[in-house]
């Protein structure tokens, strides 16, 4: 994580390393959802015998290790080569961004601990191991960031993504362990803002890139599925209550305020509609219903901001 901004000193490092830092949490979601859609193709629902199953168990780790040894690789060399070692040192960044990164290290967390559960179960592994080593991946991706954030200069080691990233995993566990399924359900959201246009080259130039650099456009929803809760409710109809910001082109609420920005945080009540509950026979369209149901689909919702109410029949 980079050090706050400053009203002094060198501004192109300073948008340089902002740039790598604003990025980072939704590039990792990114390369994950991609490994979560080859590797849910093949994950449905199988009538083969568990000695069949089990012969799974050694390719997946086998190919897991070999991503994950590239991916530690690639990390440190894009992201870190730029920048002196020094000792291992921490950087309080939880008053940054309204704490929109910390939602998504928490919803990239969970969304790692359930994918990992799902493969490990396909593997052939009983359920309390595939619950406890699938929680135990979502640490195993996302702490060695952290490492080698504290090594960096021009990061610093984040006890608060190390929180979020805990939560988001234990969210997982304990749902699991305490109801034997998932019935509160991280989404996320993403609409355009207008803040991306004035700072193109930390907020993004351009859809792909606003979509993980533009903390204005992002929202992060718990999605409660009612009908788990009780059972005379309709399957599809959730409860979802979302967070966002906006008002943000700069790190800290000072120096937006000091460039004439209005920072703010959003928060939401709404309707959700949920789609685990239907499975279909074709392993391609469950991949497909299990990402979708990844992202909040537009339905009507109460706003909340600072000073006002809205209400929005489709969001």
């Amino acid at each position: 994580m980079v050090c706050e901004d400053t009203d002094h000193g060198d501004r192109d490092k300073e948008n340089r390393e902002w740039r790598i830092y604003s990025c980072r949490p939704l590039q990792m979601l990114s390369a994950f959802l991609l490994l979560l859609f080859l590797s849910h193709l093949s994950i449905g629902q199988s009538h083969q015998n568990d000695s069949i199953k089990r012969k799974r168990l050694k390719p997946v780790l086998i190919t897991s290790g070999a991503v994950y040894t590239t991916a530690l690789i690639g990390l440190n060399s894009l992201w870190y080569s730029d920048f002196e070692r020094q000792s291992f040192h921490f950087f309080n960044d939880n008053s940054e961004w309204k704490q929109m990164d910390k939602a998504g290290h928490f919803y990239a967390a969970f969304q790692i601990s359930h994918t990992g559960y799902r493969l490990l179960k396909w593997s052939g592994l009983p359920e309390k191991k595939a619950l406890l080593w699938g929680t135990v991946s979502s640490f195993l991706a996302l702490t060695p960031i952290e490492v080698f954030d504290g090594f960096s200069t021009g990061y610093g080691a984040s006890l608060g993504d190390l929180g979020a990233n805990t939560l988001g995993a234990l969210s997982f566990y304990f749902q699991k362990r305490a109801w034997g399924e998932v019935r509160i359900h991280p989404k996320f959201y993403f609409r355009r803002s207008d803040y991306a246009p004035l700072r193109p080259e930390l907020l993004g130039d351009g859809l792909s890139e606003e979509l993980i650099k533009d903390y204005n456009a992002q929202e992060y929803w718990l999605s409660f599925d009612l009908s788990r809760f009780h059972p005379n409710l309709p399957k599809w109809l959730n409860l979802s209550v979302g967070y966002g910001a906006s008002g943000m082109v700069y790190a800290s609420d000072k120096s937006n305020i000091n460039n004439g920005f209005d920072p703010r945080r959003h928060y939401f009540i709404g309707v959700d509609i949920d789609l685990s509950e239907y499975q279909s026979r074709s392993k391609l369209i469950n991949t497909f219903i299990y990402l979708l149901n990844m992202v909040r689909i537009p339905s009507p919702a109460l706003e909340m901001g600072s000073s006002e109410l809205k209400f929005h029949f489709i969001y």
